[in-house]
C-alpha cells in the first residue's frame, strides 16, 4: 500500500538528514584542508554504513577480487537510481571523487560537501565537461580514484537495461592514466528508490575485476566501452528478478 511507502520513505528521509548532520561538523573541518580530505570522505562512508543498516537494508557487496587500496581506478557502474550515488561511498574502498551534476551543490550542506570534495559537471556550461575531465585527470594523476556512471545519468526506460552509446568521459580519462576500469553491477537500487518513494527489497551489489588500459590509446575508447558494457549488462541480465 503507498501509505506504507510514504512512512517508510519518511523514515529513510529521517536517516538520511539525521546522520548527515551528525557528521558533517566533522567533514566541515575536513573540508578545509586538501590533506584532511580524506578523512571527510570515510566520513560518508560511515554515513552511508549506518544510513543503509538505520533503515534495514544492509548493502550486500560480492568483490570479484581484491582491489589495491593505493592504487588509482576509474570506477564504472549503471546508474539507474538516485540511491546510486549515496550507495557508491558504501561500495567503493578506495579514496575516490564522484564526477556528478553541478544542481547538486544547491543543496543545503550537502552541495558544500559535494562542492569541495567531488568534480561537478554543469551541461548548461560551455566547457564544462572538459574542465570535468581535467580535474578528473588530475585526481588520478595524484593516485584518487574516480567514479563516474558512463551513462551520463538516468536515461534507461526500460530498467535493467542500460543506455547505450556511454559517455566518453570515463574511457578517456582512465586512458589518458592508463590505470584499470573497474565495472560495478547495481541490482536493486531503482527497486528500493525507483523514484520519489522508498520501497524495501535487497540490494545487490558486485564490483568487478578491473579491466586493464596499459597500451591501450584514444582509439580505443569504443573496444574499451563495449568491454564494460558486455560485464555490466550480462550481470544484470543473470539476477533479474
Amino acid at each position: 500500500m503507498k501509505i506504507f511507502s510514504w512512512i517508510y520513505t519518511i523514515w529513510c528521509a529521517f536517516w538520511f538528514i539525521v546522520v548527515f548532520l551528525l557528521l558533517f561538523p566533522v567533514v566541515f573541518v575536513c573540508l578545509q584542508k586538501e590533506q584532511w580530505k580524506p578523512i571527510a570522505h570515510y566520513c560518508n562512508r560511515i554515513w552511508g554504513k549506518i544510513f543503509f543498516f538505520m533503515i534495514g537494508q544492509p548493502v550486500n557487496v560480492t568483490y570479484e577480487t581484491e582491489l589495491d587500496p593505493k592504487r588509482a581506478y576509474v570506477f564504472c557502474a549503471n546508474h539507474f537510481s538516485y540511491l546510486d550515488i549515496a550507495m557508491m561511498g558504501v561500495v567503493i574502498k578506495n579514496y575516490f571523487a564522484f564526477v556528478g551534476k553541478s544542481s547538486v551543490k544547491k543543496v543545503p550542506l550537502f552541495g558544500y560537501m559535494f562542492t569541495k570534495l567531488h568534480i561537478q559537471v554543469d551541461r548548461t556550461v560551455k566547457n564544462s565537461r572538459i574542465k570535468a575531465l581535467t580535474h578528473s585527470i588530475k585526481a588520478l594523476k595524484s593516485g584518487r580514484s574516480i567514479m563516474i556512471f558512463p551513462e551520463g545519468g538516468i536515461f534507461s526506460t526500460n530498467f535493467p537495461e542500460m543506455i547505450q552509446p556511454f559517455k566518453d568521459g570515463a574511457f578517456s580519462m582512465a586512458i589518458e592514466n592508463q590505470v584499470p576500469i573497474v565495472p560495478i553491477s547495481l541490482f536493486d537500487n531503482y527497486k528500493v528508490m525507483p523514484e520519489v518513494l522508498f520501497k524495501w527489497h535487497k540490494i545487490r551489489v558486485i564490483v568487478h575485476k578491473p579491466i586493464e588500459t596499459t597500451g591501450k590509446t584514444k582509439a580505443e575508447i569504443d573496444d574499451l566501452k563495449k568491454q564494460v558494457y558486455d560485464v555490466i549488462q550480462p550481470t544484470l541480465n543473470k539476477f533479474r528478478d
